[in-house]
């Protein structure tokens, strides 16, 4: 029994210890992982291995044609038997190595593996890099055997492939100067368009892979009361660098107050339309990456690297340098060219400056048009430099370098979509009409497409026909298509028709961020400000001109209708489409902050009035004017542009009954000498229904909430 004993536990019968002993076999473990370690640090400290030379020889296995070995052709030449395997894991050990966003190429990998050697603890850590690098190389030399598969392929069709992309591909990019909203933007406007330059919120310079999205220039806020649209762009004050202004975040939501209107009321269904969410978990289609390098540019590839180096870690103006003097010793070259023009266009950004940016855009067209510049070269820079001449309110610059890209790539229809933005920000809107309607012809289901020929058909009053292609280009999902000014002409669009769904695509809106609530729907928004459809002075803080407003009401009327009287056409008719019917005319006095000397000639002691009352003659997004209003007249349901103002009406002439107003759920009726303040960024609604003509005085005021700084830097509405 004892022997068994001892038998069991490895011993022997005649006293002498059979086999290798727990302690044993610890003291040789040890010894041997020493041995490693200190082989390790061998290897590292006394450089025994070349391992740039390494992968130099390895250039031979060059698979995808761009002069070195790469993570690319890795890829190619592991697919063999049980290379998915292997892939995955030398994947894994390359994300473990380089834990950060960033991927480097194979010449950038080799110093940043000698930074860490030169600056490596002893030890483990040592030993863990070494290992992943032997492991890494051994790996590639024993599946190079496998060259009898196509060299050019990127792998098994629809298995996803990881990317390490090269410095002359970059895809990593920055937040960089978002277009901000427009500085003049004329108010309730319906035949004009702005876009927001969601162009990216990645930098398009950064941004050199060919994707099937739309980009979509919007500024964070868009324009609208009616429509967030503009007449012509060229009486837009663009953003550029040497101009300050206010920087609203994308998409500025409102808070709204304890004492906001509640939206039970309004009954909301299910909409076929994907979540953002759910568009973020849809498998990304795979991208092409592009080609930028021509065969001279591969000879000089390592001299491209180095300066496109700098450029990625920031050092723009030794960037700079490098690439021009590249472009003296190879004035062929486009893809140095190219990079002169990334380099110019983020010193621009950085100086502000906007005599860079043109510098930049004259460098992008240079690389365009040498000869051999590949293609995916020349669409890349031509794209770009189309944004940056947006940027400075080139339009016409703009358009022209679009009808070149498309003209160069007509198969593409990403181009012909922007070159119908393009045609819309002139204001040219039936040019851009018949771009999309060739888009539609070749692709029926682009969604991008479809929103903007929606957006054409109700510019043209063509509400009805306006409402399927809005809706089908929403559900759609495409990129561009999730954009509150649609959500806001679609709802529109079926108010106007009587179609109860509006409200639905209101609440969908205001679920996707868009819009502050169902019923306040402005989309040039600053954040936090407070948020109720009904003011009282007393909560404006406006006291002092409310009571001068209602002390002078009669000399304010008199002079209105004084102007009634002269026959010079001194009320114009609103032309904002917001009519179903009748007729209504305004005079206006102050436009966006600006006096109007003309104007105040025929209402002199009014203007000299105001002029002393700084929160309405400087409110850069309202207006001051006499709004007239004849029977039978009715006003769709509508919202102002911002929230940044509050609209206060002075009765002037009410009739006794027949007129009121609607803002929100609250229907409210004018008296002659008092004053009515809401918030128009509310639907509101007026009916005039009486049996003689309404006048009233109307006064923008700056939302009481915003700072001095903002009421300054604001751009106008």
């Amino acid at each position: 029994m004892a022997e068994d004993k001892e038998a069991k536990h490895g011993g022997h019968k005649n006293g002498r210890r059979g086999g290798i002993s727990g302690g044993s076999f610890f003291t040789w473990f040890m010894v041997i992982a020493l041995l490693g370690v200190w082989t390790s640090v061998a290897v590292v400290w006394f450089d025994l291995v070349d391992y740039e030379e390494v992968l130099g020889k390895l250039g031979v296995y060059d698979a995808d044609g761009d002069g070195d070995f790469d993570v690319d052709d890795a890829k190619v030449l592991l697919e063999g038997p049980g290379g998915l395997a292997k892939r995955k894991t030398k994947a894994k050990g390359l994300k473990e190595r380089y834990p950060s966003e960033r991927t480097f190429p194979p010449e950038e990998e080799a110093e940043t593996q000698a930074e860490l050697e030169e600056h490596a603890p002893e030890g483990a850590d040592i030993q863990n890099i070494e290992d992943e690098v032997k492991e890494q190389i051994q790996s590639l030399l024993q599946e190079s055997v496998h060259t009898d598969h196509d060299l050019e392929a990127d792998g098994p069709a629809g298995e996803p492939q990881p990317e390490v992309e090269d410095f002359l591909t970059v895809t990593d990019s920055d937040d960089r100067f978002e277009d901000l909203e427009p500085g003049t933007v004329h108010e309730e406007i319906e035949d004009s368009y702005h876009v927001e330059d969601t162009a990216s919120q990645n930098h398009p310079n950064d941004m050199e892979e060919m994707t099937n999205e739309q980009e979509n220039s919007d500024p964070s806020e868009a324009v609208t009361d009616a429509d967030m649209l503009l007449p012509h762009a060229e009486e837009i004050r663009h953003q550029d660098y040497d101009e300050p202004v206010y920087e609203p975040s994308e998409h500025e939501g409102v808070e709204i107050s304890d004492n906001t209107i509640d939206d039970s009321s309004i009954i909301s269904e299910e909409i076929n339309v994907a979540s953002v969410e759910e568009q973020q978990d849809t498998p990304p289609v795979k991208k092409k990456k592009p080609k930028l390098l021509n065969k001279f540019d591969k000879t000089i590839k390592a001299e491209l690297d180095a300066a496109e180096k700098l450029r990625k870690r920031g050092k723009i103006e030794e960037a700079v340098n490098a690439f021009e003097e590249l472009v003296r010793k190879y004035p062929q070259s486009p893809r140095a060219r190219y990079g002169k023009a990334q380099c110019e266009d983020d010193l621009a950004e950085k100086q502000r400056s906007n005599e860079v940016l043109r510098r930049a855009i004259e460098t992008y067209q240079e690389a365009a048009d040498l000869p051999d510049a590949p293609t995916d070269l020349v669409k890349l820079s031509l794209k770009r430099r189309s944004e940056r001449q947006q940027f400075l309110g080139h339009m016409r610059g703009s358009l022209l370098t679009l009808q070149r890209l498309v003209q160069l790539f007509p198969s593409d229809t990403t181009l012909k979509n922007d070159l119908g933005v393009g045609y819309l920000l002139l204001g040219d809107n039936d040019s851009a009409k018949k771009v999309y309607e060739e888009v539609l012809n070749v692709t029926p289901n682009d969604g991008f497409a479809k929103v903007h020929y929606g957006f054409i058909l109700k510019a043209q009053n063509k509400i009805s026909e306006s409402i399927p292609y809005l809706k089908e280009g929403i559900e759609s999902g495409d990129p561009g298509t999730d954009d509150g000014r649609f959500y806001f002409h679609l709802g529109d669009a079926m108010q106007r028709v009587g179609n109860k769904e509006a409200y639905k695509w209101y609440e969908l809106g205001h679920k996707r961020g868009h819009f502050a609530s169902v019923w306040q729907r402005s989309l040039y928004n600053v954040n936090g400000l407070k948020a109720q459809p009904w003011w009282t002075p007393r909560e404006t803080g406006y006291t002092e001109l409310v009571k001068s407003l209602e002390r002078n009401w009669k000399l304010i009327r008199d002079e209105g209708l004084m102007v009634m009287d002269k026959a010079k056409g001194l009320f114009l008719p609103e032309d904002e489409n917001l009519r179903e019917k009748g007729d209504w005319s305004q005079f206006t006095l102050w436009q966006q902050g600006r006096k109007n000397e003309n104007a105040c000639k025929g209402a002199p002691k009014t203007c000299t009035l105001l002029e002393k009352f700084s929160e309405t003659t400087g409110c850069r997004r309202g207006q001051i004017k006499y709004s007239i209003m004849h029977p039978g007249t009715h006003v769709w349901p509508h919202t102002g542009p911002t929230n940044c103002r509050l609209r206060m009406h002075l009765g002037l002439v009410i009739p006794k009954e027949g007129c009121k107003i609607r803002c929100a759920n609250e229907t409210r009726t004018w008296e002659e000498g008092k004053v009515l303040i809401f918030d128009d960024s509310f639907e509101h609604e007026v009916w005039q229904d009486a049996s003689s003509f309404r006048l009233i005085f109307i006064v923008d005021v700056w939302h009481p909430e915003l700072t001095p700084q903002q009421r300054r830097s604001l751009p106008a509405i």
